[in-house]
C-alpha cells in the first residue's frame, strides 16, 4: 500500500501573509518557531475545517488528528449533541449583563461528577484556573512558596515560567521550589527546609511534559504526598487541564487514589467550547469568594451549555474506558510496526494521553535518535497522520477502528521510508 505525500503550497502562502500582520505568523506552541514542527515543510500551518477525528488544511489535505486541538476535541469535532446544546443556548443569549442559570446547572453537574469538588468557579483558559488555584492557596495559607515537580507545565503566566525566560522577572519566580518527580524523599526534604512557608504543591496527575518520556506516579507516591500536604497544612493542587476526564470522569486524583484540595480543568471540559474551571473542597470556598479574579467573557452561557452536554455524553459513553481501549490498540500497533522494521518505539504515559519516542540511532550509525524520530513523525504527517515530535498525544471518541488501522498502515510505510 502506498499513500500520497502531501504538499502545502497554499499553507505556505498563508503563512507569508500571516507574518506581515501577526508576530511569528502563528504564535505560541502551535507555531513553527517552537521546535515541535521539524522539519517545518512536513507540517500544514492552517486548517480549513474539521469533523469527527479529522481536520482538513487549506490545501485540502485530510489528517487523522492525534493532537485534538491540543486536547479540547474529546468527543469529535462538531459533535452534534454538544453543538445542539450550544446552539439552543445561543438563541436565548450568551454574554449578558447577569449570568445565565446555566452556570448553576454546570457547577451542579461538575460537583456531582468530580470526586474532590464541592464548588466550581468558571474561567476561559487552563492558565486561568492554575493561576486562581495559586492565588487561593496563598490567600488561604498566608504563605508565599509553591512547590513544582521538574518537567512541569502549568500555563504561560510569569509564575509558571523560568527566570531566564524573556519578560520574566526574578520576583515572578522567587518563591518557586523545584523537586524531581517521584522523589518523595527530596520532596520531604524541601518541605522540612521551608517549614511553615509553603502555600501549595501544584502538579499534573503524572509527568506529561514535552521533550521527555512521560512518567506515571510510583507506588504509593500520591498517598504520601497527600499526607505530607495535610500534615503541613499545604494546599494540594492538581493541574488536570490536560488529562482531565480522559482517565477518570471523577478526576485524575480519583484515578490515582487520592483527593486534591483544588483541581483545574479545561481542554476536554466542553469539547472545544471556551471554558475552564477550578473545583475545590469546602474549606476553600470562602477564600475563593474573597479574591478579585474575573474576565470579560467568563460568564458567557453558551460554553456552559456545551460543557453540560459534553460531560453528560462522556458519562453515557463511559469515555475513559473507550479511550483506554482505543489508545492501547493504537500504541501497541505502533510498537509492532516499529519492531517489524527493526526500530524501537517507546510509548509512555497513559493510552489515552500517550507520548512517543523513537529510541534508535539511524541505520547509518550516525543519525541521532532525536533526528530519526523527527524524520519518522514527518513521514507520518505528510501521509495524513497528524502527530507532533515532542508533545504527548490525545485521542477522541470519534477515532474509529478503521482510522487506527490506517494509522498503522501509514506507520509501516513511514518506517520503510526511514
Amino acid at each position: 500500500m502506498s499513500f500520497p505525500v502531501y504538499t502545502y503550497t497554499k499553507s505556505a502562502e498563508e503563512f507569508k501573509r500571516a507574518l506581515r500582520v501577526i508576530p511569528s505568523g502563528i504564535y505560541g506552541h502551535q507555531g513553527p518557531a517552537e521546535g515541535c514542527f521539524v522539519p517545518v515543510t512536513a507540517f500544514p500551518f492552517f486548517s480549513e475545517r474539521a469533523q469527527g477525528t479529522y481536520f482538513w488544511d487549506v490545501d485540502g489535505n485530510r489528517f487523522i488528528d492525534y493532537m485534538c486541538a491540543y486536547g479540547p476535541n474529546v468527543l469529535g469535532y462538531n459533535d452534534a449533541d454538544v453543538d445542539r446544546a450550544a446552539a439552543k443556548q445561543r438563541e436565548k443569549g450568551d454574554c449578558i449583563t447577569t449570568p445565565s442559570s446555566k452556570m448553576i446547572d454546570f457547577a451542579e453537574l461538575l460537583t456531582d461528577t468530580v470526586a474532590s469538588a464541592d464548588w466550581a468557579f468558571f474561567m476561559k483558559n487552563g492558565g486561568d484556573s492554575t493561576t486562581l488555584a495559586i492565588m487561593t492557596a496563598r490567600a488561604h495559607t498566608r504563605r508565599k512558596k509553591i512547590v513544582f515537580f521538574k518537567g512541569y507545565y502549568h500555563g504561560v503566566t510569569p509564575w509558571t515560567q523560568k527566570i531566564d525566560y524573556p519578560g520574566v522577572l526574578e520576583e515572578d519566580v522567587a518563591n518557586n521550589l523545584y523537586v524531581p518527580w517521584n522523589d518523595y524523599e527530596k520532596l520531604a526534604e524541601v518541605f522540612e527546609e521551608n517549614k511553615g512557608e509553603i502555600a501549595a504543591l501544584i502538579s499534573q496527575p503524572y509527568l506529561h511534559g514535552n521533550f521527555a518520556d512521560n512518567e506515571l506516579p510510583g507506588e504509593g507516591f500520591w498517598q504520601k504526598v497527600r499526607k505530607l500536604c495535610t500534615d503541613t497544612e499545604t494546599i494540594l493542587i492538581l493541574d488536570d487541564v490536560r488529562a482531565g476526564f480522559r482517565l477518570d470522569l471523577a478526576g485524575s486524583d480519583h484515578f490515582f487514589g487520592f483527593q486534591a484540595d483544588l483541581i483545574c480543568f479545561c481542554k476536554a471540559l466542553a469539547n472545544g467550547y471556551n471554558v475552564s474551571a477550578l473545583c475545590g473542597q469546602e474549606f476553600l470556598r470562602n477564600t475563593v469568594s474573597g479574591l478579585t479574579f474575573t474576565g470579560s467573557y467568563w460568564l458567557s452561557a453558551v460554553p456552559f451549555a456545551a460543557g453540560i452536554a459534553c460531560i453528560e455524553k462522556m458519562k453515557n459513553l463511559k469515555l475513559p474506558q473507550v479511550l483506554h481501549e482505543k489508545g492501547t490498540r493504537l500504541t501497541q500497533g505502533l510498537i509492532g510496526a516499529a519492531k517489524k522494521h527493526g526500530y524501537t518505539l517507546h510509548v509512555s504515559g497513559m493510552p489515552a494521553l500517550f507520548y512517543l519516542r523513537l529510541a534508535d540511532i539511524g541505520l547509518d550509525g550516525k543519525t541521532p535518535a532525536l533526528m530519526l524520530h523527527q524524520r519518522w513523525i514527518a513521514e507520518m504527517v505528510k501521509r495524513g497522520i497528524y502527530l507532533t515530535n515532542h508533545h504527548n498525544h490525545f485521542l477522541n471518541y470519534s477515532l474509529s477502528d478503521e482510522d487506527i488501522q490506517t494509522t498503522l498502515d501509514v506507520a509501516d510505510e513511514a518506517f520503510s521510508v526511514l
